[in-house]
């Protein structure tokens, strides 16, 4: 076990006993890659920052239930996307805006990759977030869990409670479907 998570370990069973110091601890540790992993899933500040919030709530009710039969971020990544999916139930009519203004200036050193390079990677990131953000929920979550939260198919398997195999064909069947949605932009990725 690492040392993060034997810290974990530690703060869940002081937690458990009512140390609520242990908790406010615990958030405190894994906040940020909570609200990172509820941004990429809702691509809004407002909705992550409430799924992370629901989260911990749900965290903190189910503490003293928490057996160590996974790690704490494992069991977290769990809580976040059910409360991630509970969101999207509740409001089915709400769009969900995949892109962001970026309104900062740029400087690019002279070594740089040159303007139409940028516009090409800009283009190529929009339609990548676009096409993942139209996915549904449980796909995204996948497509998310793997490729920017860098999880193991174990890891995964374990935050859904779905055998490995079934994360493995599910994933390949999102990324299948990604696929077929940037077809229509191939010149985008053939560089």
């Amino acid at each position: 076990m690492t040392e993060s998570g034997q810290e974990d370990v530690m703060l869940i069973e002081r937690a458990q006993r009512g140390d609520r110091s242990a908790f406010d601890a615990l958030v405190v540790k894994h906040q940020e890659r909570a609200y990172h992993y509820a941004y990429r899933l809702t691509r809004n500040q407002e909705e992550a920052s409430d799924v992370v919030s629901d989260a911990f709530v749900r965290v903190f009710n189910a503490l003293k239930n928490f057996k160590g039969n996974s790690s704490f971020p494992t069991w977290m990544y769990r809580i976040l996307t059910n409360c991630f999916l509970d969101l999207r139930k509740k409001d089915k009519s709400k769009l969900n805006v995949a892109l962001e203004a970026d309104d900062s200036p740029r400087e690019l050193p002279d070594t740089g990759p040159g303007p139409e390079e940028e516009v090409t990677k800009s283009e190529r990131q929009l339609q990548m977030e676009s096409a993942v953000n139209s996915l549904p929920e449980y796909q995204r979550a996948l497509i998310i869990m793997y490729h920017a939260e860098n999880l193991s198919y174990d890891e995964i398997a374990a935050a859904l409670d779905l055998p490995v195999g079934t994360v493995k064909s599910r994933l390949n069947r999102a990324r299948l479907i990604l696929r077929d949605m940037l077809m229509k932009h191939l010149e985008l990725f053939h560089s």
